[in-house]
């Protein structure tokens, strides 16, 4: 059965949903499988005032008993506590008073085109879903889905390694999952501390010059069995799969898998992972330049995905834009917004990642019962001769 997650909701309305269709019955869940990754959302140096008022967690509504997954649909909800003060402008029915609409679409966000498209004329109707907040959802969903995938012996982690014109070293060697045990110690989840401390400057630089900032986050993910994706259909190779899921969080603009960009300027010797065998460890390669996917699938190596995200395009000092119901100049929407959300665009990531990752398990290895889908992939590994080293 393929895996879908859906989620519903506005920013400020009553909350958020999020179904996650396909998983089998028997996954352990427990409630800090969802709510520590929506709490590590809301982590970041650059958040601004909403992050004191929303202390996320997940209502289990559906799909789940005394802490089993059942089978079904899967349904979460996330309460919006600011909905208190929205109340009347975001109600679902009509409201006694009129409520002052928005004309001021900001650049780079989804207002004006948005508008256009649905034939609104309030900004808010659109703005409201566009908003990142819908994330918090994802992250709920993810976490079941990071829940089937430790099951199956696979873990999902991300960094920040960059913001603006902040770039972290490159590490020396390939990074394991105990390197990622205390990144969200990091104010801007960098695992390099004299990196973390220059970015923690930059954004306070910027944010007093009014300005938001971009950066660069990047996802691994360790243990996965070679031959998850395919090359024989182009809606089946994983890495467009991936790109699509990381490019479908706000604000990012692009994704990569490994060293995309760097190998795409060295010649053919210096841009492929070499493969060697021992008996011991099978075919295996000693560098990751293809980030763990080649021909559109795993290859046994750890998975390495990043994306690029650009400025949020709301700012505390507006840009130029017109009014849609006078047509004249006027400066763009200004709302409480955060100055640098990168670290919290990775924690969504992983989300994505592994929503993407554990629908390839789900379509390879198939599976009523987790105990099912174990036995589908040690069968699989026993015959290619895999294992995790």
């Amino acid at each position: 059965m393929a895996l879908r997650l859906i989620t519903a909701g506005e920013s400020h309305g009553p909350g958020l949903t999020c179904i996650v269709e396909g998983m089998p019955a028997g996954i352990e869940l427990a409630p800090e499988d969802l709510n520590r990754d929506m709490a590590r959302r809301q982590l970041g140096y650059g958040r601004g005032g909403r992050m004191k008022i929303e202390r996320d967690s997940a209502e289990v509504t559906g799909g789940v008993r005394h802490g089993r997954t059942l089978g079904g649909p899967i349904a979460l909800q996330v309460a919006n506590r600011d909905y208190a003060n929205w109340e009347e402008r975001m109600n679902p029915w009509p409201v006694a008073e009129p409520v002052a609409e928005v004309h001021l679409p900001r650049p780079g966000h989804a207002d004006l085109v948005g508008t256009d498209k649905y034939k609104h004329s309030d900004v808010r109707n659109i703005l409201e879903r566009a908003s990142a907040r819908e994330t918090e959802a994802r992250v709920a969903g993810g976490g079941v889905c990071k829940a089937f995938l430790r099951a199956l012996g696979v873990s999902v982690h991300s960094h920040v390694i960059q913001i603006t014109s902040v770039h972290a070293p490159a590490h020396e060697r390939q990074l394991t999952p105990a390197d990622f045990a205390d990144v969200d110690s990091s104010p801007v989840r960098c695992l390099d501390a004299d990196a973390s401390k220059a970015m923690v400057r930059e954004i306070d630089a910027l944010r007093k010059a009014n300005e938001s900032l971009g950066g660069v986050f990047e996802v691994q993910a360790f243990g996965l069995v070679p031959g998850l994706g395919s090359h024989v259909s182009w809606e089946e190779r994983l890495d467009g799969r991936l790109a699509m899921a990381i490019c479908s969080i706000q604000a990012v603009k692009g994704a990569s898998v490994g060293d995309a960009f760097s190998i795409a300027g060295v010649p053919g010797s210096q841009a492929h992972d070499e493969i060697f065998f021992s008996p011991e460890r099978g075919y295996y390669r000693e560098t990751n330049r293809a980030g763990g996917l080649e021909g559109g699938m795993t290859n046994g190596s750890p998975l390495i995905v990043r994306g690029a995200m650009k400025p949020l395009p709301t700012l505390t000092k507006p840009l130029r834009s017109v009014d849609t119901e006078t047509h004249e100049p006027a400066q763009a929407l200004r709302e409480r917004t955060d100055s640098c959300t990168v670290p919290a665009a990775g924690v969504v990531a992983e989300a994505m990642v592994a929503l993407v990752l554990a629908d390839a398990y789900r379509a390879k290895f198939g599976g009523d019962h987790i105990d099912d889908v174990r036995q589908a992939v040690d069968a699989y590994t026993d015959r290619i001769g895999w294992h995790t080293s």
